[in-house]
């Protein structure tokens, strides 16, 4: 009687032993980290900045580049080890358009001098303008990375091209003015801005087309900046101390025309590092 029931007890297990579960993959697979929701763009994401070309161009030969290439994954080698692909050439020859459209609209061939005496100095995307005075030391310095504003999504009126629709691209950067003397141990530390809304109003010569927004002092001659020292935040200032910083910036060169023309100075080495990169990405594609 136990031997039939024990019998009848492993042909019910056997069907199940037939078919083993399926093992799961390990949670350090690439799979169990990202779900395919995670691969996708945020929804409403900002398009990135158009540039010159993109627009004359038209759309749609960013999508035909970035499309996978059936028959394309083999790729030609030229001898340094690099892979090149169908996909690469095309990459190549949109970058040597695009840097001939730039070089048309490139105003300046080099750059910009500011007058008052200003002394530039240029190491890569920071650029630096020194002038002395009567035992000081002004030295204003900005760097052009991230320094043009967005531009606004505007669609194109009816009967005009989306060329023709394209704002000119300005550089507004952030720069920090440093008043040195001669007979002191400290600096005085001027954190200035570009505000949006000041920028492009013309007519208004009264208005200050950039503003204060820290100042501070530091060590002469040190390279890092103290935290611990006190920072004047100009949110809050008294509007005739507000009015008598200006008026000590103006003093020594750093005014509305110097405002001005450092926009101009920095839209053309942006626009010149734009045109560097262009050229140093299309010879990284084609491994020159």
């Amino acid at each position: 009687m136990l031997l039939a029931r024990a019998l009848r007890a492993a042909a019910a297990l056997r069907p199940a032993l037939r078919h083993p579960p399926r093992r799961l993959l390990p949670l350090s697979s690439s799979f169990s980290s990202a779900s395919p929701r995670a691969l996708l763009p945020p929804p409403g994401s900002a398009p990135p900045l158009a540039r010159s070309l993109w627009q004359l161009g038209g759309g749609g030969g960013r999508t035909a580049l970035l499309r996978p290439r059936r028959g394309s994954a083999g790729g030609v080698s030229c001898g340094c080890g690099g892979l090149h692909t169908e996909g690469d050439k095309a990459f190549a020859q949109f970058l040597t358009d695009e840097i001939k459209e730039e070089k048309k609209i490139q105003k300046h061939k080099s750059l910009p001098k500011v007058s008052g005496g200003w002394e530039l100095e240029v190491h890569g995307t920071e650029a630096k303008l020194v002038r002395k005075v009567a035992g000081e030391k002004i030295t204003v310095t900005f760097n052009i990375n991230n320094s043009i504003p967005p531009s606004a999504d505007d669609e194109p009126q009816e009967g005009q091209k989306a060329d023709e629709q394209e704002p000119d691209l300005t550089s507004t950067p952030n720069f920090v003015v440093e008043v040195i003397k001669d007979d002191t141990k400290q600096t005085l530390v001027l954190d200035c801005h570009y505000p949006e809304d000041e920028i492009g109003n013309e007519g208004e010569e009264e208005s200050d087309i950039f503003t204060i927004r820290e100042v501070s002092f530091q060590p002469t001659g040190e390279s890092d900046w103290k935290d611990t020292n006190y920072t004047l935040n100009t949110d809050s200032l008294d509007w005739a101390l507000y009015d008598h910083l200006m008026d000590f910036l103006a003093d020594r060169g750093v005014d509305n025309t110097f405002a001005d023309e450092l926009i101009e100075l920095s839209t053309a080495l942006e626009h010149q590092e734009y045109i560097k990169f262009l050229e140093d990405l299309k010879s990284f594609v084609k491994c020159q």
